[in-house]
């Protein structure tokens, strides 16, 4: 008999700066300290819409991606700041060096989050939790900012595991932990779970990852199509994505799936001028323009369409996005039609596409989507 060779698992670490924008700006000003502060646009007029709430607004119901006016509602006595992307950019900057000193295998997923794959790293350190408290420490003592940490064997996991305890959280989930963890896990924190797929799953009696674990993959893919194939690996611990360094952004954007169904053109151009601002604002969080925009509708039938228009030039000026959109809804004909979704996105992204088409095919999870 021969001996078998130990399995060699991935240490996998993923970094989540703590309400990134709002702890910056409250470091920089001491008067919104300790105190309910949203960054992103300003609740009057037409409104915009929460970049980022710090913590102490988060206790009122404040999340990302809500609209400003529906943020002061919930928290009247919450400042309002707009957002300061160079400064974020310089302090992420910072973060990435603090990154690569411990490895090169660094996948950002945004400003404020990423991935880091520390197998072999460069100190020979070995340990990823080890190498996770030294990058915390390090942000803590050069920028006066807290992060939180998920140690895992996978990316999937070690993204959850940064959220467990946030803020200044560091929480690791090891080989033998993970297949218990994902039986316990509610369905809405699944990739590619948002409202709609969760009240789905829900009516299906699915509610825990334990839940989707007793179906077959044939009945996950028949219920949800491709993703329905990671449901069934994930939630046996098995995601094979690596860290990749130079992953191509293919396509940003924003949908929304509304209560009830529109019927009216000024409805629809309502919505969509809501979507484009939150695309406009995800566009400029991630530092990209495209040329080309796309329309998604999905009709009460659940037919969908797409419609999109291309530009001689990258944009990612809010009024070309909205007016665009608005043009496209309009010859789409939109008499005796009632719709359910609308969204917006962007692509082709020029030189980040010529110049990385030579990178993997993306994985679950790398097309940068906004679920409202």
């Amino acid at each position: 008999m021969t001996e078998q060779s130990p399995i060699i698992h991935r240490k996998i670490i993923h970094i989540d700066m703590d309400a990134f924008y709002a702890s910056v700006e409250q470091r920089d000003f001491p008067e919104y300290r300790g105190k309910p502060l949203v960054v992103g646009g300003l609740p009057e007029g037409r409104g915009g819409v929460v970049a980022t709430a710090s913590y102490e607004a988060r206790k009122f119901g404040v999340r990302s991606a809500m609209s400003s006016k529906k943020a002061l509602q919930l928290c009247p006595h919450a400042l309002f700041v707009r957002p300061r992307f160079n400064v974020y950019r310089e302090v992420s900057q910072h973060i990435r060096e603090i990154f690569s000193r411990y490895t090169d295998l660094i996948e950002p997923l945004s400003l404020d989050e990423a991935y880091l794959d520390v197998t072999n790293d460069k100190k020979g350190i070995g340990s990823a939790i080890d190498i996770a408290k030294l990058i915390k420490q390090a942000i803590k003592d050069e920028l006066q900012l807290t992060a939180s940490a998920g140690v895992s064997i996978n990316k999937f996991v070690a993204k959850i595991a940064s959220d467990i305890n946030k803020p200044d959280g560091l929480k690791f989930i090891g080989p033998s932990s993970i297949e218990n963890f994902m039986e316990q896990l509610p369905v809405e924190k699944f990739f590619g779970v948002g409202k709609v797929t969760a009240q789905k799953m829900k009516q299906m009696g699915l509610h825990t990852g334990a839940d989707l674990k007793k179906l077959e993959e044939s009945e996950l893919t028949r219920h949800f199509g491709k993703v329905g194939r990671f449901y069934y690996q994930i939630v046996r611990g098995i995601d094979n994505r690596e860290v990749q360094p130079h992953r191509e952004t293919k396509s940003l954007g924003a949908e929304d799936t509304f209560a009830y169904d529109l019927t009216t053109l000024e409805e629809m151009e309502a919505e969509l001028d809501k979507i484009a601002v939150t695309v406009h604002n995800r566009l400029l969080k991630y530092e990209l323009k495209g040329r080309t925009i796309t329309l998604k509708v999905k009709y009460h039938d659940f037919k969908q369409i797409t419609r999109n228009q291309s530009f001689p030039t990258p944009i990612n000026d809010l009024e070309t996005i909205s007016n665009t959109a608005k043009q496209l809804m309009a010859v789409t004909g939109v008499d005796d039609v009632r719709v359910r979704l609308l969204g917006i996105s962007l692509s082709n992204f020029g030189e980040i596409t010529i110049k990385q088409r030579d990178d993997k095919e993306l994985g679950p999870g790398d097309q940068l989507e906004l679920e409202l």
